[in-house]
């Protein structure tokens, strides 16, 4: 009954273009809360952590809301790239691929707010509005037949490839950013 009424309330065109927004609303919460966050709860973290992983993380604990927000903003532009791609030339592996990272994020929040038992940036986002709009989305692009699950099957395959080396990039460019954030502090200390 619900997704009938969606179905004749959203053209596909609206479900796509809610990705990008849907997305900043989603990184609201994680922009306004993250920073503040990471300090209360930076020792927590890191000890839960086995060791072997923990260098990865550690340029996270040192990001400021600027550095965050540009992060945002770059993740942004791909997305509402992808979406005009699918929108104006109906090509959907790359909005699927995001949409899949999109999707499996849901998870990654959830994960961690339950291992640590405590509220985490963006849970709530993820669960009130990520999920229920990744799950339609699939629905209505099968449903209108615009895509078959064999290209949701080689999109997953793509975001499994492409998530370890953007993982890797980001973390890169996060302690290049923390490197030179502590550069500059030793530098106003010297003076």
């Amino acid at each position: 009954m619900l997704l009938e009424w969606l179905d004749s309330q959203l053209h596909l065109i609206s479900v796509l273009w809610l990705f990008p927004i849907l997305f900043m609303f989603h990184d609201f919460e994680e922009i306004l809360t993250v920073e503040k966050w990471t300090k209360q709860n930076k020792e927590q973290v890191l000890a839960v952590l086995p060791k072997s992983i923990r260098k990865y993380f550690y340029s996270s604990f040192q990001m400021t809301t600027v550095q965050f927000a540009n992060d945002v903003f770059w993740i942004f532009l791909t997305i509402t790239t992808a979406t005009c791609l699918a929108v104006i030339f109906s090509f959907y592996y790359i909005f699927l691929m995001l949409l899949f990272i999109f999707f499996a994020h849901v998870f990654t929040h959830l994960g961690q707010a339950l291992y640590l038992r405590k509220y985490t940036p963006g849970v709530i986002t993820s669960i009130i509005l990520v999920l229920p709009y990744s799950s339609y989305t699939y629905y209505r692009l099968l449903k209108e037949q615009v895509i078959s699950g064999t290209d949701i099957l080689w999109s997953t395959i793509g975001a499994f490839i492409i998530v370890p080396i953007l993982f890797l990039f980001l973390v890169n460019e996060r302690n290049k950013a923390t490197k030179k954030v502590e550069e500059d502090g030793a530098d106003k200390n010297f003076l």
